[in-house]
């Protein structure tokens, strides 16, 4: 017996939104086709013969296919990330960057005539990123806020009532746009279960739909999408026929692999002789050409950064010392690096001069800390104190996207506080990251910004970084200053 599809997630949606992001990217074209040929902006470039709009009209149209069909490839339009409003544009990013290579490449081997011209995919790519960005985000907006949210969510069984169906129910719970929506659990006899959790997060926990014998009726009566596998301590056929249940009604079916906590991404399977071997190897950040890539990308980012904030950090050198005369400009303090190796920070100094004997206790600066300066509470809510840190990213010290660092002290004392504190200084500190564009900034939930950098350096890729790096400009400001 076949689950009932459902059309609107998987076709109507998708199709619409294809609908739309073939429009947006024809006007992001032809808006790269005005700036390079009718704005000031042409000037750079070299002049291409008889590129009226005429003759470039049928060039706009391969483009506009060549990015469609680059976008489908990475997944854009798969209906699981619908709801997964970043992996969309990390999809866009990948789509846009393989489209600039290949639209050149194309160009260069049929010989188009008028040729395309380079600065106008320049300006082609970055107009079509940020009108599809812009477009996505109010497409996210009316399937989140309007009853098609409901729709569109996958209904989810957990199998098993442990404690890693207490995390992951409660981590479902956290977020209201989640693209599944728990129905309950099924629970069964063993000597992990009953891991219900405290009254304090017993509302996140699902209800106990049943037992194990009544799987099939729950899964036919809950119309589940999904089914979890929480624990896996059951007989070898016990599995075998719960695995064919869901296949025999096309649910997906997946397991939490509660032995590895961390780096599930980088968990690999080898054989030793004939016997398969299940463990963690190298991530995608550790490999050779990923780290020359990311140094890159940094050394290019920090020079740049260096150049266009100079003038700003000497305007905010000389209000703080008209404020504050008799203190440094800038504030030096001993961070955590990469294979916990320390290292200078630098900032601009946004307290008083003897702010540091007292600082040893606080781990995150509070808006209404008396110590701050009148320049010092602006320069933080707009993170203009962090700009110094180029140089530090230029030195090798951070990178532009990783984990924040922390100082010794509050190292060694989180390291026993939290699970998984350690590992985030496997790679460089960064100046933003992962969890800093989630809001988790200054006096925010430690361990969420943990699983945030635990998250960022599994899933690491250089799209990641330019993802973040977008977002970071988006919301600059800092909400907690």
């Amino acid at each position: 017996m076949r689950r009932p599809s459902n059309p609107l997630r998987d076709t109507v949606i998708p199709l619409a939104l294809l609908a739309g992001d073939t429009i947006v990217t024809f006007i992001g074209l032809l808006l790269g086709w005005i700036l390079r040929y009718e704005s000031p902006l042409g000037r750079i470039g070299i002049d291409v013969p008889d590129a009226t709009l005429a003759t470039y009209f049928p060039l706009l149209l391969v483009g506009v296919a060549l990015l469609i069909a680059a976008f489908a490839q990475f997944g854009l339009y798969d209906s699981r990330l619908l709801l997964r409003r970043y992996q969309s544009l990390n999809a866009i990013l990948k789509g846009a960057a393989f489209w600039l290579a290949a639209y050149l490449g194309i160009s260069l081997v049929l010989k188009f005539d008028p040729p395309i011209s380079r600065l106008f995919a320049l300006l082609a790519f970055t107009c079509v990123v940020v009108l599809l960005h812009l477009w996505r985000s109010f497409a996210y907006a009316v399937l989140t806020r309007t009853p098609l949210l409901s729709r569109l969510r996958r209904r989810t069984l957990l199998l098993g009532n442990n404690t890693q169906a207490v995390a992951l129910a409660a981590e479902i719970s956290r977020h209201s746009h989640h693209p599944l929506a728990l129905t309950g659990l099924v629970s069964f006899p063993s000597s992990d279960s009953d891991a219900r959790p405290s009254s304090s997060s017993g509302d996140t926990f699902p209800p106990v739909l049943g037992s194990l014998r009544d799987l099939e009726t729950i899964l036919e009566r809950e119309a589940v999408d999904v089914l979890i596998a929480t624990q896996l301590d059951l007989p070898r056929p016990e599995l075998q026929r719960i695995v064919d249940l869901c296949e025999r009604r096309y649910i997906e079916w997946k397991i939490v692999p509660g032995a590895f906590d961390i780096f599930l991404s980088g968990l690999r399977l080898q054989t030793i002789g004939r016997v398969p071997i299940l463990g963690v190897e190298s991530l995608a950040i550790d490999r050779l050409f990923s780290r020359a890539l990311k140094r890159t990308v940094d050394v290019t980012g920090s020079i740049l950064g260096l150049l266009l904030s100079t003038p700003v950090i000497l305007l905010a050198a000389a209000l703080i010392k008209r404020e504050s005369p008799d203190g440094p400009v800038f504030f030096r303090q001993t961070r955590i690096g990469a294979g916990h190796r320390p290292f200078t920070l630098y900032k601009l100094r946004s307290m008083r001069p003897d702010a540091a004997a007292t600082d040893a206790a606080h781990q995150s600066t509070t808006a209404r800390d008396p110590r701050l300066l009148r320049i010092g509470r602006f320069l933080r809510r707009w993170n203009i104190d962090e700009l110094p840190q180029f140089w530090n990213v230029l030195r090798g010290d951070m990178s532009l996207v990783g984990p924040r660092p922390e100082r010794p002290y509050h190292v060694d004392q989180l390291a026993r506080e939290i699970p998984h504190y350690l590992p985030r200084h496997l790679v460089k500190p960064g100046m933003t990251g992962w969890a800093q564009v989630h809001g988790l900034r200054g006096d925010t939930d430690l361990a969420a910004r943990i699983q945030h950098d635990i998250y960022y350096i599994e899933n690491w890729s250089i799209w990641l970084d330019l993802q973040i790096l977008l977002l970071t400009f988006a919301r600059w400001r800092d909400p907690f200053a």
